[in-house]
């Protein structure tokens, strides 16, 4: 179980990596709002991804919920290094449940482009901080399936 948790949690990295390729553009400007360019850049990505890219975009939510399993079965089977997988569990609990609740409804607001520029720079800037936390999150994941994989 824990390749498979290991692997779902290297796959939701790759997508986070690509997602904070776009979002990094809102650590550019300090100020109030960001450029119109680069809400038109970020707006567009996310555009692409939670709506255009159907059915694809739903292979995430199933990763998701496939590496959730995988932490649940490893900690229905294991007894030994029996904290592994709570933690596991928690951190990528906390990041999908973060994502599903908060970070895609935003996305799919800013990929509207239908509110204001104030609001759209406030989404923008929610959504890179909750990638960084999501990040942090998966990368304990993968850090601890992979050292118990060991």
């Amino acid at each position: 179980m824990h390749a498979c948790a290991a692997t779902g949690a290297g796959f939701l990295i790759a997508v986070l990596w690509f997602d904070l390729m776009f979002d990094v553009q809102t650590r550019k400007h300090a100020g109030d709002m960001l450029p119109t360019e680069a809400l038109a850049s970020i707006s567009a990505y996310y555009r692409r991804v939670t709506i255009e890219a159907w059915p694809m975009n739903r292979l995430i939510a199933v990763v998701m919920g496939l590496t959730l399993l995988a932490i649940v079965a490893e900690i229905v089977r294991t007894a030994d290094h029996w904290w592994i997988g709570w933690i596991s569990l928690a951190a990528a609990a906390s990041a999908i449940g973060l994502a599903r609740a908060r970070t895609l409804p935003n996305a799919v607001r800013l990929a509207a482009a239908a509110e204001s520029l104030d609001m759209q720079t406030r989404l923008a800037r929610a959504i890179y901080r909750d990638h960084l936390y999501c990040l942090a999150a998966i990368a304990v994941v993968l850090g601890l399936q992979l050292s118990a994989a060991l």
